[in-house]
């Protein structure tokens, strides 16, 4: 089998990704076995589910874009009628009623509508003249907000906004005029403040989401309660100082004064033990692979597949940014895993079938370009 760099004749392989994402799920496993209090139970899960997600990621990548816009309405109508499907016969965990249940496989609809909707926003876009109209981008919102609204009533706040910046981030590299998209920001920000900061949110929100408003705001008014997560989290990221207090040393965690460590807080376990220098590496692999994917999205051949990559790696940032945020106590705790750092399952499926997208789009790129 002839390799190259990036692709080979017989695998549409992109070996630079796929190096980084192997390294950083390598990475992610040693922080988890510590985590997880040295459970090789939970090692093998991981380890199986990230060998799923690695074989839809290389399933994926060997495919044509072409054969893929065939799909992509299909594949949004039938998200649609799954997330309809959770109100109905949906399973219920931790309060939220976010998961199917097929007997085979357990899994959440909304982790599939991080891939779909911006796949489905880059291929009406990508059918039309750019930058779009105001009745293509009215449009592109609705096919970006009905997922987002019935994500977001399950309740799961976190994924919505994930899969509205997945869908939003299309129409901006698809070159929509930034006085709106400045316009845009203030007004939706400034509602934000509005329903936060005022008796409206006691109308528009959830208890829970107004609990994490109030602890993001102030976590020292309630420390035994609501802001416990986010002050034993801080403790946790500034006792590792600049080498940590080692692996399996980890006092926060291991001591149990961290809660969710080894899914949502995760990063507060690998600040602790590996310290500053073990935050700089993590970081190093992810630049490395977002670095990877924007290229990819840069070279990328024909409309939809520059607005997918590009929307693909940006969103993979955003989960970086709002996970590493909301643990540093800069952002509300909204419930987003640290990407292919945290323990889960649909989550990493999703992420690694992402990036075989993009494999795909890469390499069948450069066979058509010989």
């Amino acid at each position: 089998m002839k390799v190259s760099w990036n692709t080979s004749h017989t695998l549409h392989l992109d070996v630079l990704l796929l190096v980084g994402l192997i390294c950083l799920s390598f990475y992610g496993l040693i922080v988890l076995y510590s985590a997880d209090n040295q459970s090789t139970a939970t090692l093998i899960r991981q380890g199986v589910r990230l060998g799923l997600g690695f074989t839809v990621m290389l399933v994926l990548a060997q495919i044509r874009p072409e054969h893929i816009m065939r799909w992509v309405p299909w594949l949004y109508a039938g998200g649609i009628a799954m997330l309809l499907a959770v109100f109905v016969m949906g399973t219920v965990g931790k309060g939220a009623q976010r998961w199917l249940d097929l007997g085979i496989v357990r899994f959440q609809p909304s982790e599939l509508m991080k891939l779909i909707v911006p796949m489905t926003i880059a291929l009406y876009l990508s059918e039309r003249p750019l930058p779009p109209s105001y009745r293509h981008i009215v449009v592109a919102l609705f096919l970006v907000l009905l997922p987002t609204m019935l994500i977001a009533k399950q309740p799961d706040l976190g994924t919505s906004l994930l899969i509205a910046a997945s869908g939003l981030f299309v129409l901006l590299l698809a070159g929509i005029n930034w006085k709106l998209v400045v316009g845009t920001a203030i007004s939706l920000g400034s509602a934000a403040i509005l329903i936060a900061l005022t008796p409206l949110r006691e109308k528009v929100l959830h208890a829970y989401q107004i609990r994490r408003i109030d602890t993001f705001l102030d976590p020292e008014k309630d420390p035994l309660g609501a802001g416990y997560h986010i002050i034993q989290s801080k403790i946790a990221i500034g006792s590792g100082g600049l080498y940590g207090k080692g692996w399996q040393h980890g006092t926060q965690s291991h001591l149990e004064f961290l809660p969710e460590r080894n899914t949502d807080f995760i990063f507060a376990v690998l600040s602790e033990e590996f310290g500053l220098v073990g935050v700089l590496i993590l970081f190093t692999i992810y630049f490395f692979i977002l670095t990877r994917g924007l290229f990819i999205a840069m070279s990328a051949q024909g409309t939809f597949a520059r607005l997918l990559a590009g929307s693909i790696t940006l969103t993979f940032f955003v989960y970086i940014f709002v996970n590493i945020g909301m643990v540093t106590g800069l952002l509300p705790v909204v419930g987003l895993p640290l990407p292919l750092i945290s323990y889960g399952g649909t989550s990493i499926v999703s992420l690694l079938a992402g990036f075989g997208l993009l494999m795909g789009i890469h390499t069948h790129k450069r066979l058509l370009s010989e």
